[in-house]
């Protein structure tokens, strides 16, 4: 199976992404080689994009980067909204001649309204499929707010909406144990505003929640991979069935009880 990857790269969550997926190729457990690595940030822009684009490098992996600051910046600043279109076919050109079979996006902060007509493409979001969307940020302070006892990862195909499209899989985690509870008692009866306002994401609720998860994003998506691979999730059918469950498989690569 060939591998379109999308990322801006900037955080431990998107390297650790593509770390997993190459380690999993290279042991045998996914039938599959990454075709090409899309960045839409270029080198210098951020220290933690910069070491993503070193190991892209390092694997001898084809790489291509379009700044996205640069391109708005080179189009007048105009508001991006206007831009995405554009930005999307500027893309689509330096990927000419590549034909992944599907496509990652693994942390790519942009919209895609053409990149994901063109290219079957997928995307990693850190919560269940009837969960809140946004940025990871957002979803663990609405998990927080809601006082929820569980949350997921799941996989659905990218659409123009953002985390509007149907889910193929996720897997399920509770909020609940360990420094989890510890988390808990330390928020007592404050609100995540107030809490928010305060600590911020050094509250160790905060920190548990996003742990929990980022264990989990990994695995999980090398498992959604071998799926597709072995064609139990069809990708271009999504959401003519339910989503795979893949809670079992994670647990077990991770030793939950």
């Amino acid at each position: 199976m060939r591998i379109g990857w999308f990322s801006t790269g900037r955080g431990e969550g998107s390297r650790g992404l593509l770390t997993a997926t190459l380690a999993a190729i290279d042991d045998g457990r996914l039938d599959a080689e990454i075709e090409f690595v899309f960045c839409n940030r270029d080198r210098g822009q951020h220290e933690g994009t910069d070491r993503f684009l070193d190991i892209v490098e390092a694997r001898g992996i084809p790489l291509v980067t379009l700044s996205s600051q640069g391109f708005r910046r080179a189009h007048g600043g105009q508001p991006w909204a206007q831009l995405r279109e554009e930005f999307d076919r500027a893309a689509m050109e330096g990927l000419r001649g590549f034909s992944p079979d599907v496509s990652v996006g693994a942390g790519y902060m942009l919209l895609a309204p053409l990149l994901c007509r063109h290219y079957a493409m997928i995307n990693l979001h850190p919560a269940l499929p009837d969960g809140p969307a946004g940025t990871w940020q957002q979803v663990i302070w609405e998990l927080i707010a809601e006082r929820a006892r569980e949350s997921g990862v799941m996989v659905h195909v990218m659409i123009p909406e953002m985390d509007s499209g149907p889910a193929i899989s996720y897997c399920r985690y509770p909020l609940t144990g360990g420094a989890l509870d510890a988390g808990w008692a330390a928020l007592g009866d404050r609100s995540s505003a107030e809490v928010k306002a305060g600590e911020g994401e050094d509250h160790p609720l905060f920190k548990a929640i996003r742990s929990a998860g980022l264990a989990r994003e990994r695995p999980f998506l090398v498992e959604t991979l071998r799926a597709i691979a072995a064609r139990r999730v069809d990708v271009a059918g999504a959401g003519r069935s339910a989503p795979l469950d893949l809670t079992a498989e994670v647990d077990a690569i991770l030793g939950a009880p």
